[in-house]
């Protein structure tokens, strides 16, 4: 029997890529967006489509009943919906980061709920969950983003040895900067925000989204995220996270860096901004 896999986030960059791997690797795909109109040329390709708001209860419980109705089985859930919300922790108020932890962490607690019942019936399943080298590792100017991808990365460690008795895997897909639209919504959502005067040179490193984000050096494209995600989809005995990219694979050090050090350099890094490198 084909395995089935249901993809959230599908309008673009990893998740279109995603719903396209598993297709031509023979998966039955479901792809979901907010807006159906977003996904009609996956529906092309031969995937079903479905809109889906991971922030909406009956959203959510509609599509996976309908997996289960026409399949009667999900093998695989790819929770990959979610943006950044940048900005300097003082200056993001209260109601973003309520929306940020809505879509990258309560979005994929309310699908891996609502899947779970499914796949532990089976006694199968694959649950991936698309993290991010700044759920490892925490930058200024990011640290509403980092919390939120901070939060999946230690749900899902929750989760794996929950599960596991159960026959199903719990894994983390952590990508550096991807060649995505990624950046285009973070843009949108800092230029969001009422900036203070205190925070200038870091927001002149935020503006520079090539810096921040996808399309500058070290950017990996979109489809080398898919293939892992659709390799650990694929194993059966995955490892718990897969970095993705050099960049990535590099940052994960700084994780064993002492947190006085990377201050440091983090404050370095701000007053060269500052700074004119002439001395005019």
């Amino acid at each position: 029997m084909t395995e089935t896999v249901l993809i959230t986030g599908c309008s673009s960059g990893i998740g279109r890529e995603t719903a396209h791997a598993f297709l031509e690797d023979g998966w039955d795909v479901y792809a979901t967006a907010r807006n159906p109109a977003d996904v009609e040329a996956l529906g092309e390709a031969g995937a079903n489509i479905a809109s889906l708001d991971v922030t909406d209860e009956d959203d959510v419980e509609r599509v996976v009943e309908r997996m289960i109705d026409e399949e009667g089985r999900i093998d695989c859930l790819v929770n990959n919906a979610g943006y950044a919300q940048l900005g300097p922790v003082e200056d993001v108020p209260v109601e973003s980061v309520e929306d940020q932890f809505a879509v990258n962490v309560f979005g994929v607690h309310r699908l891996t709920r609502e899947v779970l019942p499914h796949m532990r019936q089976r006694q199968t399943g694959t649950i991936v969950n698309v993290s991010s080298v700044a759920g490892r590792l925490a930058t200024p100017g990011m640290g509403i983003y980092n919390g939120s991808k901070f939060a999946v990365e230690g749900i899902t460690d929750a989760l794996r040895p929950e599960v596991a008795e159960y026959g199903i895997d719990a894994v983390l897909v952590e990508p550096g900067p991807v060649d995505t639209a990624f950046t285009e919504r973070a843009s949108s959502e800092i230029d969001g925000i009422e900036r203070s005067d205190a925070y200038d040179a870091l927001y002149s490193i935020l503006d520079d989204t090539e810096a921040v984000g996808g399309g500058g050096p070290g950017s990996v494209h979109p489809r080398e995220v898919a293939e892992t995600i659709l390799d650990a989809a694929n194993l059966t005995d995955p490892a718990a996270r897969y970095p993705v990219g050099q960049v990535a694979k590099v940052a994960m050090l700084g994780r064993f860096v002492p947190a006085k050090l990377r201050d440091k350099f983090y404050r370095l890094a701000l007053s060269l901004v500052t700074k004119n490198p002439f001395g005019d």
